[in-house]
């Protein structure tokens, strides 16, 4: 891909996120408030996975967890219901830190995972989900993810992996990394694993959960199915469905400490 090409599809991408982070926020308040963790924490994990995660990071009350690449705050909203922590949330849309208030309240700051706006060593939990694979430097993203770790932090991870040398369909905007990969980037961070699991040897989302999130998604479908940026959001989901359910890419879930 060309550069223009990649500056085309980061307007695109820009244009599709924070299009589908207002829709959603719209069709929260349209069906109502138990419908919105589920809705914002589409393409981060089940709650079996968040919960998986959030046990071994000692998530508690009196705790502060920072979220980067935190969407429109589902999983956050997950963490503070279910753990009691505080979160501060980091996303490079503009539009989705907007739906995170909107939906959650949450505090909410924009800014990418390679360029954190945060001092060294002053988080005690960090956890990153999904966004590895649609960052532009993953090198600098894993290293900022350690480099802002207090000494005896904890991060927790949701990457989706490459299983295959090559895939069959990548979406535009998405490198998504191998083990062997995140093995190496994660080593010369200087971080180590404490525990790690495959998305798919934990249980899937609940009925209700799932039927709340695919209700939110017809509810935005009926209202913008016509426009640009639901199509091409709808294409990515399909290739990345695809992709896992063809067994080319996999979720992976890990929690890393300073070594």
């Amino acid at each position: 891909m060309t550069s223009a090409q990649d500056g085309e599809a980061s307007e695109q991408a820009d244009a599709e996120f924070n299009a589908v982070a207002s829709w959603t926020d719209d069709a929260v308040r349209a069906l109502g408030p138990e419908y919105a963790v589920p809705a914002g924490c589409r393409g981060s994990g089940s709650p079996a996975g968040l919960q998986w995660l959030g046990q071994r990071l000692g998530l508690a009350a009196g705790r502060l967890l920072l979220d980067v690449g935190a969407g429109v705050g589902g999983p956050a909203a997950f963490a503070r219901e279910t753990f009691g922590v505080d979160a501060v949330l980091l996303d490079p849309m503009a539009g989705a830190c907007q739906a995170a208030g909107a939906m959650f309240g949450a505090a909410s700051v924009v800014a990418s995972a390679e360029h954190l706006p945060l001092r060294d060593g002053s988080c005690d939990v960090v956890w990153c989900l999904g966004v590895l694979c649609s960052v532009d430097d993953l090198d600098a993203a894993v290293n900022e993810l350690a480099r802002v770790l207090a000494p005896d932090g904890r991060l927790g991870l949701l990457v989706y992996l490459r299983t295959v040398p090559h895939l069959s369909d990548e979406p535009a905007g998405n490198h998504f990394p191998t083990l062997e990969e995140l093995n190496r980037v994660a080593s010369e961070a200087g971080l180590s694993t404490t525990s790690s699991i495959e998305l798919d040897d934990l249980p899937g989302a609940p009925d209700r959960w799932q039927q709340r999130a695919d209700e939110v998604d017809r509810w935005i479908e009926r209202e913008h199915g016509h426009e640009p940026a639901w199509r091409a959001g709808h294409e990515s989901e399909q290739q990345v469905g695809h992709l896992i359910g063809s067994g080319q890419l996999a979720g992976h879930l890990r929690t890393l400490t300073l070594a």
